[in-house]
């Protein structure tokens, strides 16, 4: 059998003296041995000089785990600005190694799971009162107040002294054989070889998320990884160690502060290989927001492959972004951090109106409000101040609170009550998702989006690819990349949010993660990029050169239809009809027949259904898009 040795630093392989290195987090790193250069062998690796040599490489310490990925059929999926760097477009697209099953599942939110309450993907609107809720310290810690109680980043030498206090993973011991050259194209032989090098590796999940997360656990096993989920013990996911999708669940206490959850992640994490099930970890990855703080300094505390958690907690952050775009000479909105009503005034006169103010804490679309003029400003902020003052945290977002319930947990003691007056961005908002290797972009596809409900911001469809005048497209492209690489960012992937305004493009804000919702399957489909595969080599640090075709497969277009006005929803049998028409994906009802909804007429708008299609261009896309729409799907009597 093919047993792992649990993973050693070189101190212990070497019998290093001891002597104190550094305190605070960076102790539990290298303790009082002794930190040393890398002279193990892995570090002068005799490469292959060829793609056959380089595809029988075989990793060493696997451990016994063998993932069996449920097998499918699978669907292959103008003027647009091409999503790759000039002269890296292959023409055709790798088959993937494996079909696999997507998921289109969702959690019933009256199940009350705190594993699904954490993922902030989730559509729909929760209230405090409407489902029975659990009380997390991590959840509050990272929506009001994030990184919270998490480790600070390390310095710059204490990175270097982790990445030599441990010995190199499996995966970079066959990383060091390769010539750069064979992983340097974005062809499908380097793509194969890509894959190759993933097979076996072990990747720990951070957090599994919404049950509609689950093509990203399949997609893994297809790759042959041996998955390890770290997540609360109520989580759905669990199951999938029996369905023999993941290797381990390994149960860590959500509810906790963050500290603690990190502790004990990294305790778990530490101990992997041990049992010979898996090999030691290889990387550390997730697709659930709230959870990419932890993640960053895990992989740090582990000198794994992974994003500075100065970077992560920057993007996260609406002044901190704008701050490092400044910096970058990039455009910036006029804004103003207002902290007390005595500020309200200059904020008005430094920013100008129309305008928008919204919290600095980041409360999703909850405090998102439009003013047009000074008289309109002071009224509004006190009104968002007021209402932050009574939010609760309740499903990866913050709420306002119910007087009379228990559900959710108090953010008032905690929450930062700054509210950012921002200049009003007009024109079209467009999502860039880009993939970063090597501290330049690989793959950065632009999709357009419908115009926001205001005055609270609601999102209403989306197209790809753009149909956006080409040059837009490339403006919009450059600055989201170029606001990648000015928060510190070099690889992975991102979800980055545009708007082409009427004095050129400005960015809303960088996720540092795979967009959530219809993202995947819009790549998928547009352009055969699988972004779960992309995310999963950069946790690696295998380089990513993604394989993209010289026109996009087909067009989609995608929508959560907004209750047109405030009453109940009723009959949905109209979803199932429409899912059998040619060029419907899928038709996902988001409320149960008799549930109350909110129209724009008394506060932010009910989700009733969520629409994917797919057509051979992208105006076709939207227009039988809108024609669905059209149709009233689940009507809502008053």
């Amino acid at each position: 059998a093919n047993l792992a040795p649990p993973r050693r630093s070189q101190q212990e392989t070497m019998g290093g003296a001891s002597s104190k290195v550094c305190g605070g987090c960076f102790s539990g790193l290298a303790g009082s041995r002794r930190t040393v250069p890398d002279v193990s062998p892995y570090s002068q690796q005799k490469q292959v000089a060829s793609m056959q040599e380089a595809m029988a490489l075989q990793r060493i310490s696997a451990g016994s785990f063998m993932p069996s990925p449920p097998r499918t059929a699978r669907i292959n999926s103008v003027d647009w600005a091409s999503p790759v760097p000039p002269g890296n477009s292959a023409g055709n697209v790798v088959p993937l190694d494996c079909d696999f099953e997507l998921s289109l599942r969702d959690v019933d939110a009256t199940q009350g799971s705190l594993a699904t309450q954490l993922d902030t993907d989730q559509p729909g609107r929760a209230t405090a009162a409407s489902f029975s809720r659990h009380r997390s310290r991590f959840e509050m810690e990272q929506i009001v107040a994030s990184p919270g109680s998490l480790p600070r980043p390390l310095s710059v030498d204490e990175r270097e002294a982790a990445i030599r206090s441990i010995l190199p993973t499996a995966t970079y011991q066959m990383l060091a054989k390769v010539p750069p050259r064979l992983l340097s194209s974005a062809d499908s032989a380097s793509q194969s070889l890509r894959r190759n090098l993933a097979k076996g590796a072990t990747v720990v999940f951070i957090s599994a998320g919404l049950p509609g997360k689950r093509f990203t656990f399949e997609r893994a096993a297809a790759l042959g990884m041996k998955v390890v989920i770290i997540e609360h013990p109520d989580s759905w996911s669990r199951s999938l160690v029996e369905e023999g999708i993941v290797a381990k669940f390994l149960p860590v206490d959500m509810s906790q502060s963050s500290e603690a959850v990190f502790e004990q992640a990294l305790a778990h994490i530490q101990s992997l290989g041990e049992d010979g099930q898996t090999g030691a970890v290889d990387g550390i990855a997730t697709f659930v927001e709230l959870s990419v703080p932890l993640v960053a300094r895990l992989c740090e505390r582990l000198g794994l492959p992974g994003h500075r958690p100065a970077a992560v907690d920057s993007a996260r952050n609406k002044h901190a972004t704008r701050a490092a775009l400044k910096a970058a000479s990039l455009p910036t909105p006029k804004n103003y951090l207002i902290k007390t009503t005595a500020e309200v005034v200059e904020a008005g006169e430094r920013v100008g109106f129309p305008a928008v103010l919204k919290p600095a804490s980041g409360a999703a679309s909850l405090g998102v409000k439009k003013v047009l003029n000074a008289s309109e400003l002071v009224e509004t902020y006190e009104e968002i101040v007021a209402e932050l003052k009574t939010l609760v945290v309740t499903s990866g977002a913050l709420v306002k609170g119910d007087p009379t319930s228990k559900a959710g947990v108090d953010a008032s003691n905690v929450i930062d009550l700054s509210v950012i007056m921002e200049q009003y961005l007009d024109g079209p908002e467009v999502d860039v998702d880009v993939v970063m290797s090597g501290g330049e972009y690989q793959y950065a596809a632009v999709a357009d989006n419908g115009p926001t409900m205001e005055p609270y911001f609601n999102e209403t469809w989306a197209v790809c690819p753009s149909l956006l005048p080409k040059d837009h497209q490339r403006q919009l492209k450059e600055l989201a990349i170029a606001s990648v690489k000015a928060l510190g960012f070099t690889s992975g992937v991102f979800h980055v949010e545009c708007k082409m305004t009427s004095t050129g493009p400005q960015l809303i804000e960088v996720n540092a993660r795979m967009g959530g919702g219809q993202v995947f399957e819009c790549n998928l489909r547009s352009w055969g990029v699988d972004l779960v595969e992309e995310t999963l080599f950069a946790a690696l640090g295998i380089p990513s050169r993604p394989v993209v075709p010289k026109q996009p497969l087909s067009a989609v277009a995608y929508c959560y239809v907004n209750a047109p006005v405030s009453g109940k929803a009723h009959d949905l049998s109209k979803l199932e009809a429409v899912l059998k028409r040619p060029g419907v994906v899928w038709a996902k009802p988001l409320v149960k027949a008799g549930a109350e909804v909110v129209g724009p007429e008394k506060g932010l708008p009910t989700w009733l259904c969520d629409l994917f299609v797919t057509r051979p261009t992208a105006k076709e896309a939207l227009d039988f898009l809108h024609a669905l729409e059209a149709e009233d799907l689940v009507p809502v009597s008053i």
